[in-house]
């Protein structure tokens, strides 16, 4: 029977696929007694055994599909979960404290992970995070638990998840993924930014309406209008095929504005940037006539490694989309972990607020090595393009010091070691916070650049988790106090001289491009998918209009007016009038 179901429609595209459920259940472990000791001893060894087979699958599939460098950091786990020493302290704590198998692992992994933590060579103290890797997939597979993993999918699949982290994307099997589901989110959550990179159809927030959906159903999701349909019948196919073709043919119409300068008729020159996640983007960048990348996510390139990336991985990484962008800006940020970014590697504090706790570049400033490495590779890498530096989460002046000097003094080493990199080379900050908003004129000064973004700029102005789907309508970006905070960021920006761009979702969304072309946004970045339609756009505007409604919507009192006021002036402008104030 077939089953329609409504959710927020966050990247467009229609898709038909068959469901791939991937939904991870919490550990839990307990300290339960145990009624036979050698019948848990057996139940570690064969989970331990599974686990093995688990892995050397993965490795294989990651030589495959990603690298033979990549599929050796598998080698060091099977090498980790074969450590004869670790299995003797676990059936020790069996025999000793009759616990169940879980338990007794849970806290023989405590035990050496720390006696790893604490040791003094380098190598040894990164494979504790490896091991709490490990030991996760070993009590799931304990537990008897099935292991759902999206590194290796089947033809097809429409994933079906409560939400997609970061790290679950960063090992999504492309190749054979149609499109994603999920039920919570919003049009600035992760999986919802990642899917629009990915040029994937997408619908979230679509609540607990999917509980019973089963693995290989037909279904239909259509991103452009949050429609999900289970079990389609021929006539609700037939439909879909025929709105695939419609979109599909307005996408190709779009094409013809990816390759033009986005001039305006007045005769301003917008620069279109795209926002990527990793080299194997550059596809799409290149594709829908990026003018330069305003954002490459670093965080990314961690991610997807069970181990910080050396100097010489994250330089190649650099190089590749340098190169690529043949002489066009290529705006790097810096590692931007914590809030809802984790790396199983680095062992990171329970906090309350994650959001608003130990992320960024605060961890940088803490743990030196991390950003000095970075920052070298990115030095290097330098030489063979027009890239830029860029910080995130920054909330004082003390902060973009700091980073200053570390970056300087990265400089000082490379010039002793006679290695090549750019010495003109910028570095520019994030507008994330208000208190970089109230003093924008002042971090003007002391920074190459400024780019605006708008999830995390919006939701800390606005007090409210991005996330949270319980709040959504709450966290607007077109609520007057955040344009206000952009306006303040931009007019702080061209008093110092400096440019300012915008990589939050907002710069990508047609019913803002009007707005922020008035209030003097320098430069546009957003998902690659987005750029002809902006550009297209632009070519359309006349600045002083655009300034006039840029004046008119800061003047209104709610969200709703801003939107309202927008709607109207784009649907007056398509059919070619001018909108009075």
């Amino acid at each position: 029977m077939e089953k329609r179901i409504t959710g927020i429609g966050v990247s467009p595209g229609i898709a038909i696929g068959k469901v791939y459920l991937f939904f991870k259940k919490d550990i839990v472990i307990s300290k339960c007694p145990c009624k036979d000791v050698d019948t848990e001893k057996a139940k570690l060894l064969e989970a331990r055994n599974k686990t093995k087979e688990q892995l050397i699958k993965i490795r294989e599939t990651t030589a495959k599909k990603v690298s033979e460098e990549k599929a050796e950091i598998f080698d060091a786990h099977i090498t980790l979960l074969e450590d004869e020493d670790l299995l003797e302290e676990v059936n020790n704590i069996i025999t000793d404290d009759k616990v169940c198998a879980e338990y007794a692992l849970s806290q023989g992994v405590e035990v050496y992970t720390k006696m790893l933590s604490e040791v003094e060579d380098e190598y040894l103290r990164e494979r504790a995070g490896d091991l709490v890797d490990i030991s996760d997939r070993w009590i799931r597979n304990i537990q008897g638990e099935d292991i759902v993993d999206v590194s290796n999918l089947p033809k097809d699949s429409i994933v079906i998840a409560r939400d997609l982290t970061p790290s679950d994307t960063a090992n999504l099997d492309l190749e054979n993924t149609l499109a994603f589901v999920t039920e919570i989110g919003g049009r600035t959550s992760h999986t919802s930014i990642m899917a629009r990179s990915l040029e994937l159809p997408a619908v979230v927030g679509v609540g607990n309406n999917l509980k019973d959906v089963e693995n290989e159903q037909i279904i239909i999701v259509n991103g452009n209008t949050g429609s999900v349909i289970v079990n389609p019948t021929k006539e609700s196919i037939d439909e879909c095929l025929k709105l695939k073709e419609e979109f599909d043919k307005k996408r190709a119409l779009l094409k013809e504005y990816a390759h033009k300068d986005a001039i305006s008729k007045d005769g301003t020159k917008i620069r279109v940037y795209a926002n990527i996640g990793s080299p194997a983007d550059l596809g799409g960048v290149l594709k829908n006539g990026a003018d330069g990348i305003g954002l490459y996510r670093t965080e990314f390139l961690f991610m997807e490694n069970t181990d910080f990336p050396t100097e010489e991985e994250q330089f190649k990484a650099y190089k590749e989309v340098a190169v690529a962008m043949s002489g066009h800006t290529v705006t790097i940020r810096t590692m931007d972990i914590g809030g809802d970014k984790y790396l199983p590697y680095l062992e990171m504090p329970k906090e309350e607020n994650p959001a608003l706790g130990w992320r960024a570049l605060r961890i940088c400033l803490d743990k030196t090595s991390i950003i000095r490495t970075q920052f070298r590779a990115l030095l290097r890498a330098s030489a063979f393009g027009k890239i830029k530096v860029m910080l995130p989460m920054i909330v004082s002046i003390e902060e973009l010091r700091k980073a200053k000097a570390i970056f300087n003094e990265c400089k000082l080493e490379l010039m002793k070691e006679n290695i090549a990199f750019n010495e003109a080379l910028e570095l520019g900050m994030m507008i994330e916070t208000p208190s970089v908003v109230f003093r924008a004129e002042a971090f003007a000064r002391e920074s190459d650049f400024f780019s605006i973004g708008t999830n995390d700029l919006t939701q800390y102005t606005l007090a409210s988790d991005r996330g949270n789907e319980k709040i959504a309508a709450i966290c607007d970006p077109y609520n007057p106090s955040v344009l206000i905070a952009i306006k303040m960021a931009i007019e702080g920006a061209h008093a110092s001289g400096i440019i300012i761009s915008m990589c939050g979702e907002l710069a990508g969304d047609l019913l803002a491009v009007p707005l922020l072309f008035g209030l003097g946004l320098d430069v546009f970045s957003m998902s690659a998918i987005s750029i002809p339609e902006v550009k297209k756009m632009i070519i359309s505007l006349d600045k002083p209009e655009c300034q006039m409604l840029a004046k008119r919507v800061l003047s209104l009192d709610t969200a709703e007016e801003v939107k309202a006021e927008l709607l109207r002036f784009l649907e007056v402008h398509e059919k070619g009038g001018t909108v009075s104030y």
